[in-house]
């Protein structure tokens, strides 16, 4: 019973960086998304340092809120269902949303640099 509580008290606060990266991606998305003017964004590049692919302004900074939220969905039903087979779920809920702000982050930063470089 104890290391049920103790995991529990863990997932917790795991759940509290993962909100406050949530909140730092919603708050980038507030500041850049004022500043860029370009209505797609690069979203991936290749070797040479050129965008291989865009996606348009709203799905470029609203989708990783979406898809941060959908993963921690997905990480807490295949705890809740999957246990057995479910392992690591306290580093997966802490390093994962702490991974997409700052990829995150980066995607915005280059997209409001190529925005000033026209």
């Amino acid at each position: 019973m104890a290391g049920n509580l103790d995991q529990e008290a863990r997932i917790v606060s795991t759940d509290f960086v993962f909100c406050l990266a949530v909140a730092f991606v919603v708050g980038c998305n507030l500041y850049f998304g004022r500043r860029i003017d370009s209505e797609r964004l690069a979203m991936q590049w290749g070797m040479d340092g050129r965008p291989t692919w865009y996606a348009p302004k709203a799905v470029a900074l609203w989708g990783t809120v979406a898809f941060m939220l959908a993963v921690r969905l997905f990480i807490w039903a295949s705890a809740t269902y999957a246990p057995e087979k479910t392992h690591g779920v306290e580093i997966a809920v802490a390093v994962f949303p702490l991974v997409a702000a700052a990829a995150h982050f980066v995607v915005l930063r280059k997209a409001l640099s190529a925005n000033r470089s026209r």
